[in-house]
Parts: structure tokens; sequence; C-alpha cells
């Protein structure tokens, strides 16, 4: 055998060998095959399309393998002088096409070749290790072992017939190295990558032993393959669904490894074996230069896709930055940005805070979409009526601003055109809803830095709302002070309580016509020691504002049925009355505290009485209804303050659980001159109205004999006002209760006649002396 392997027709012995070795390896490969084309099979029925596609691959891998061996079988025992070349070259053929439908089922079941690029980089990557692995093998162990046995070197002839089979070879060996490739870039499917890497080995190996002629590597070779297909077979079952795997490139310490070891390989070559470079040198050395080569171009592409792909998101998000998600406005950090670059110091510019009013009741009512919706309209509304060059912004929720490059005046004019572009109706869905906004204008002028510009526009903004919304306001120095003052008001309001700066001062109401005390109204009043006397109409609603009136209204509730309770004991027959505000009635446990707090003092309940104003009735009346319900059935009266003052309604009369009926001072008040007068018909109308309904009428805010006398004309049988007594503290108001209030004309009419009297005594007595 030793010299002349080439293509000599075969003996008795070398056929009987291969048809031993041969037959075994098909046998055993045709059967593993059966069950694994059942189970991938099945497999590729419930899964995906590109699993599906997967599973087939494999499914067809294993027996083409073994119909490479069953081709090779038949050649050999139909035709003996079949040489090793032809019969390595059946066997290689099967195992190239079996070793690339493994490569693509297993790539396709992992998902680790989610792209054609990713593809390319492992087929890349498996021709570098399979290359470098085929000729470290080649030059390192199969021609020292030939040159060890035969003792010559393959002769040209023979490498020739070599390469026939060397090439499925190689494809086998790729096919491991990608796998592997693959496997050590992505750890969460390595074992699997390895698991499909065996079987590309050992069908690698199938031509080589045939080609060999050695019966026991070839026997050992496809159950290899056999049992690593079964396994293979079985993992890919148990596989879950194809996941894109997008892992760094990391993989060049291995392929740099393998290129060196195959450099080796050729250097071992030219110093111990015959100094030449052979033709699979050469070829190697191609593939492999031709693998490094392709690998740089696709790192130099994907450097540059990279880079562009950086450059485009660096601009998406410096976009995205700068830019209102919703609305496409610029944001609050582009204002601020503009703001930084030139604004302060620079040509005139203005500043325009926006507030959408009622725009909460839209989410609240409608829904966050609607809301969006209408915010994005609102967007578009600024965006079509700003001038070229003005920057308009989102700042957040319902508040937009615009930087306009334009005097003050200018300005101004803007703005009133953009409240009435704001205050349209806006259209969504098919409904129509309104909305008002309120404006706050500020120029560069005002301010030194961004942080004051922004500052000025908010206060303005805030001064435009306090004043009634759906206007504009510029900003004054004087807001400011007005800011300060509410700011540090609110500061010392909170303590207040704590200090004992707050008092109660009592307001009779009297009977008519007799003028005697009926009732009181209780009032509070704040004296600060450095602010001096704050005003109600100032710090009420303040404390309303900053959610101090709870506190507020508990003392007054405290300190007014603590001296109720007193008068009460000194046998004084009079009711009390308590101003509440709308948010103390919205509390659910509102009604039980009173009771506790009247039981605590020892207070009939029908002595206290609650005044709420009308223009809380016009909000939320059924949940008015029922606190004042709860009141009234704790033994409570409830009297309706100001009435006239808003939106009276006289079904809310027949409505609401009231006792007392409270009629407005501008109802009572005389008329502006030239101006014809309405009072007495609009008292008397509402007199008779509350008697109709069986409510007691209080008429506020009387000044003047006359127009008592028309309420005690019209029929109304209590008042109270400054003509029968200011508001005082408990000890004056009690020296008023038992006694009869007139007015100074009536006291002084009284003088008059006393004096007259006098006068007529007197006479008499003079004539009677003179007459003695």
């Amino acid at each position: 055998m030793r010299g002349g392997t080439g293509s000599r027709a075969w003996g008795t012995v070398e056929f009987v060998s291969l048809i031993y070795a041969l037959a075994p390896a098909a046998a055993v490969c045709a059967a593993a095959a059966v069950p694994c084309v059942i189970v991938l099979s099945r497999s590729a029925r419930v899964a995906g399309d590109d699993a599906r596609r997967a599973r087939l691959w494999l499914a067809m891998a294993l027996p083409l393998g073994a119909l490479g061996l069953v081709a090779a079988a038949v050649d050999a025992i139909l035709s003996r002088g079949s040489s090793p070349t032809r019969l390595g070259a059946e066997v290689a053929a099967g195992a190239a096409l079996s070793a690339l439908l493994i490569l693509a089922g297993a790539l396709g079941v992992l998902g680790v070749a989610n792209s054609r690029r990713a593809l390319l980089r492992h087929v890349l990557d498996g021709l570098v290790i399979g290359a470098s692995l085929f000729y470290a093998g080649w030059t390192l162990v199969v021609e020292p072992l030939h040159r060890h046995y035969v003792g010559d070197p393959l002769p040209l002839r023979l490498q020739a017939s070599c390469a026939v089979v060397a090439g499925p070879i190689l494809v086998g060996v790729v096919a491991m190295g990608v796998l592997t490739a693959a496997g050590l870039k992505a750890p969460s499917v390595r074992r699997l990558c390895l698991v499909a890497a065996v079987p590309c080995l050992m069908v690698s190996a199938l031509p080589a032993a045939v080609f060999f002629r050695n019966g026991t590597l070839t026997v050992v070779a496809a159950l290899g393959y056999a049992l690593s297909g079964v396994a293979l077979t079985f993992a890919v079952r148990a596989a879950p669904a194809p996941r894109p795997v997008d892992q760094p490139h990391d993989g060049l310490a291995v392929s740099l490894g393998l290129v060196v070891l195959a450099g080796l390989g050729c250097v071992f070559h030219l110093l111990f074996l015959d100094g030449t470079i052979d033709q699979i040198s050469v070829a190697t050395a191609v593939v492999i230069g031709g693998a490094l080569a392709a690998q740089q171009a696709l790192a130099r592409v994907e450097l540059r896709r990279t880079t562009e792909r950086l450059v485009h998101s660096e601009a998406h998000f410096r976009v995205m930055a700068y830019t209102d998600a919703l609305t496409g406005l610029a944001n609050r950090r582009q204002l601020l940005n503009t703001l930084q670059e030139d604004v302060v110091g620079g040509r005139p510019r203005v500043l325009l805070a926006i507030d959408l009013d009622g725009f909460k009741n839209i989410n609240d009512s409608r829904g966050h979409d609607v809301g969006d919706a209408v915010l994005v309209d609102v967007a578009q509304r600024l965006r079509t009526n700003v001038r070229p060059g003005d920057l308009a912004v989102r700042m957040g929720g319902d508040e937009f601003a615009v930087l306009m490059w334009a005097p003050a005046a200018e300005a101004t004019a803007v703005a009133e055109r953009l409240l009435t572009v704001l205050c349209r109706p806006y259209e969504v869905d098919g409904a129509s809803m309104f909305l008002s906004a309120s404006i706050g204008l500020a120029a560069c002028a005002t301010a030194d830095t961004i942080e004051g510009l922004m500052r000025n526009a908010d206060v303005a903004l805030r001064f435009a709302k306090q004043r009634g919304k759906q206007r504009v306001e510029q900003y004054d120095l004087a807001y400011d002070q007005w800011l300060r003052r509410r700011t540090e008001l609110e500061h010392e309001l909170r303590g207040a309580v704590d200090r004992g700066e707050l008092m109660l001062v009592y307001q009779p109401v009297v009977h008519l016509p007799d003028g005697r005390v009926s009732g009181v109204e209780t009032l509070l009043r704040w004296h600060h020691p450095r602010l001096g006397t704050v005003p109600p109409d100032e710090f009420i609603p303040l404390a309303e504002e900053a959610g101090l009136i709870h506190r507020l209204g508990a003392f007054v509730l405290h300190e007014a049925c603590h001296q109720l309770s007193r008068w009460i004991a000194d046998g004084h027959d009079v009711y009390l009355t308590v101003n509440v505000s709308p948010r103390e009635l919205h509390t659910p446990e509102y009604a039980t505290q009173v009771a506790e707090l009247l039981r605590g003092h020892r207070v009939p309940p029908e002595r206290l009485v609650i005044e709420v104003t009308e223009h809380a009735v016009a909000q939320d009346v059924q949940q008015l209804v029922d606190r004042l319900t709860a009141l009234r059935a704790a033994g409570v009266r409830v009297a309706l303050d100001d009435f006239g003052s808003g939106y009276s309604s006289l079904g809310q009369l027949r409505t609401l659980p009231v006792d007392i009926l409270k009629i407005d001072r501008t109802l009572i008040a005389p008329p502006e001159a030239g101006s014809v007068r309405f009072a007495p018909p609009l008292a008397d109308v509402v007199v008779q109205l509350g008697n109709r309904l069986g409510l007691d009428v209080v008429a506020e805010g009387i000044t003047d004999e006359g127009q008592r006398r028309d309420l005690e004309e019209a029929g109304c049988r209590y008042a109270q006002g400054d003509l029968f007594g200011r508001p005082m503290p408990a000890e004056r108001v009690e020296a008023l209760f038992g006694a009869v209030l007139v007015s100074p004309r009536e006291r002084d009419n009284e003088a008059d006649e006393a004096t007259k009297v006098q006068n007529v005594g007197s006479v008499d007595s003079g004539r009677e002396m003179g007459q003695s």
C-alpha cells in the first residue's frame, strides 16, 4: 500500500474492508436520520414561519449526510474499480450539503443571524476559523503522518485528488467555525451552537476517512455524526422561539489566534517539510486573506453606518430635547437656551406667558385624549398667529409662552390678537369646547436676568387671572409689591391663630319695626403687629387659595360657639350666624364636626345659623344640598347670604334647604345719580318671595332711615347694617341686648321733642309768674 494510493484498482481485501466500513456507517446514519426527521417535522408544524423553515432544513441535513454514505457503499459494491477519490467525493458531496443545512437551520433556530449583515459577519468568521483549522491540521497532522508512514511527500497528483475531497471538508469545517464564532459572541445560545458544531465536525471527517481508506475512522465518524445529530434534534425541539441576538463583534481574539496557528503551520511546512508552498497552502492563504479583507471592509462599512446613525440619533435627540413631544412647539429648555444666547441686554424683546382658563375641567370631564387634542389645536393657533421669527413654546401642561422680538406696544397688540384666537371654540370629535386664556407680558428691559424676565411674565399672568381672567396684563412694578404682600400675608396668616392675632367682632341683626336685637353675625378680623389691620376681603380669599380656610373656619366656629354659650348662660335670647366657605362645606364630615362642637359648648343647635353665599351655591349644587341637609338634620339653621348679587335662581330657592334669606345691599342701596330707583319694588318682591317660601328675610347693608322705612313698608321683619351698629366686640354688642336700637335721626327727633316740651313748660311758668 505504500506509494500508490492514487487510482489503481483495489484488491479483494480492500474491497471487503470497504464494505465492512461503509455499510455499517451508512446503516447507522440512515437509522438515526429517521427519528430525527420525524421529530423535527412535528416540531416545525407548531413553530413560526422562520422557525419552521429552520427546522425543515435540519430535518433534511441528516438524511443528506446518510445519503452520501449510502451512495458510496452502493458504488463500492457495484463497481469494484472505484477509486478512493471517487468514493470520497460522493461522501463529501453529501457531507457538504449536510453541513450547510445544519448551519442554516441552527442559525435560523437560534436567531443569531437576524440580518444579512450579521450572517455575512458570521460566515467570514467561520471562514477564518475553518480555513485556519483546516490548514493547521493539514500541515501539522496530515502531512507529517503521511511522511511518517509512507516516507514520501504527497505528490502533486495526489494533492490534486485530495483537493476534490478537501473542498467539501472545508465547507464542514467552515460551518463548524461559524457556529463556534456565533456561540462565542452570544453566551445565551452558546451551548446550542456548540451542539450544532459537533455534527458539522463529524460529517467533515467522513470524506477524509473514506479517502484514506480508514475503516475504523469511518465508522467512528459516522457514529459520532449520528449521535450528535440526534442530540441536536432534541436540543432544537426544546429550544425557545428565535429572538434577535445583537452582541458586539468580539471574536477578534479567537480569529487572530487561529490565523497565527495557521501561520505557524506554514512556517513548519517551509522549515521542516519540503520547503515549498504547495497548492493547498496557496488556496488556504487566499481564503484566509480574502476573509480577513472582507472582515475589514465590513467593519469599515459598519463603522461608517454606526457613525451616521450616531449623527442622526444626536440630531433626533437634540430635536426631542428642545421640542415638546405632543405639540411640536419648542419646550422650556429651548426657551432657556434662546434666552441664554442673546435676549438679556440685546434688542427689545418681550416674553408672553399664556395660561388656559378652565382646561382642567376638559381633562376631568372629557378625558386626557380630548385634552391633548385641544392642546395640539392651541399650539397650531399659536404657530399660525405669531409673527415670523417669534418663538412659540409649550412650558408644560396648559401653560404656553411666546418670545417676541418687538417693542412692548407691538407685543401687546399681538397678545390681544392671540387672546382673541385662543378664546374661539375648539372642535374635537364633533363637539365644541370653550376655553379662555390669560396672558402676562414682560419686556426684557424690566429684568436683569433670565429668571427675572420669566418671573415678571409669570407675575403679570397671575395678576391677569386675579383680575378676572381672559385678559392681557403687562408687567408693572406694582404687581411685584402686590405679590410680595400676598406672599407675606400668606406666611404670616399660617401662624396668626397660634399668635392670637385673630379676633371676632359681631354686628347686630334687629327686628323691625321695634329695633330690638334678635341675633348677631360673626365676622373675623386680623390685627397684625407689623402689617396692621388686614381687611377680610384680602386675607379670606388668600386663605382659601392657600388651603388655610379650614383652620380659620374651625377657629371662628369654636370661638363663636363659646361666646354664644356665655350669652345663653346670661339669659340672652339671641341667635348667632357664622359665615362658612364653600371649601369647608365640601368636607364630608363637616356636619358631624359642627354637631360635636355644639354639644361640647352646650349650645342648642337652633341658636346657630350657618351662612353660605349665593356664589357658593352656583357650584356643585347637589353636593352642597347634601351638606346643608345634614346640617339641618342636626338642628342647625341655614341662611343664604348675598341673595341678588349673583345668578339668583328661584328654582334653587325651592331646592336648597335654607331657613333665612339675606337680601344683598345692592337691592337696597340708593341708586346712582341719573338712574331710576328700583330698590323699593325689588325689596318688596324679594320679601314677598321669602314669605311665600316660608323663609325669614334679613336685609343687609342698611345705612340710612329711608332704607329702613322702605323695608318696613315692604314687610321685611329683620335688618342689619351700620344704621343699627357697626361690627363691634362681644362686650359692646352684649350691651345692646334688650335695648331698642333707633337711628341717629330718630334720636335727634326725640331730643327736639324733649326740648320743645321743656320750652313750652318754661313759657307757661313765666306767664304764671307774670300773672302773680
